[in-house]
């Protein structure tokens, strides 16, 4: 009675684990993959210096945004980012807009309450090697929003860091190979 116990246990284990695996595979076509999500046969990433749009008038914003793109890259992908020399490929963007508008006013001041700012943006991302686009992405736009009244009283700087890291997010996930 105890061994048949052990291997009806056994084979529903069995069962359950291969069901398990069923859902898995390596190909990423038919579910879920183990393998990385980033391109094999790239190792380095150059990044070139963010460029504003001739109407972005924002100082350092755009050594803000290549910092956060350089940090997310070197966080969330097997890829170490070095000189155009030495890389495989080369990620470039622009900052085309920045846009805030008022979303609530203070009622007993009249002054704004919560702000919102928008960034659209665009970039490349080019094998060195051989000149293919691996990801190209144009007119994307991050929005984010930061509170100007007590107690909270952020700032512009404040409110668009939350912007910028959304942003550097996004561009590291159009980086993953495709499905």
């Amino acid at each position: 009675m105890n061994t048949l116990r052990i291997r009806l246990a056994s084979a529903a284990l069995g069962a359950m684990l291969g069901m398990a695996m069923a859902g898995c595979s390596s190909d990423g076509r038919g579910g879920y993959t183990t393998a990385s999500q980033y391109r094999g046969g790239i190792q380095t990433v150059a990044v070139d210096m963010w460029q504003r749009g001739k109407d972005v008038y924002r100082r350092e914003i755009e050594m803000r945004v290549t910092e956060a793109v350089v940090k997310r890259i070197e966080q969330d992908t097997p890829y170490k980012v070095t000189t155009k020399a030495r890389a495989d490929t080369l990620l470039s963007g622009s900052i085309d807009t920045i846009e805030q508008r008022t979303l609530s006013f203070n009622p007993d001041t009249g002054l704004p309450r919560e702000t919102e700012i928008s960034f659209m943006v665009s970039f490349t991302w080019r094998d060195l090697r051989t000149g293919a686009i691996l990801a190209e992405q144009k007119s994307m736009t991050v929005t984010g929003r930061y509170t100007r009244q007590d107690p909270i009283e952020e700032d512009f700087f404040q409110g668009s860091e939350n912007v910028i890291n959304r942003l550097a997010r996004q561009v590291v996930e159009k980086m993953e190979a495709p499905w």
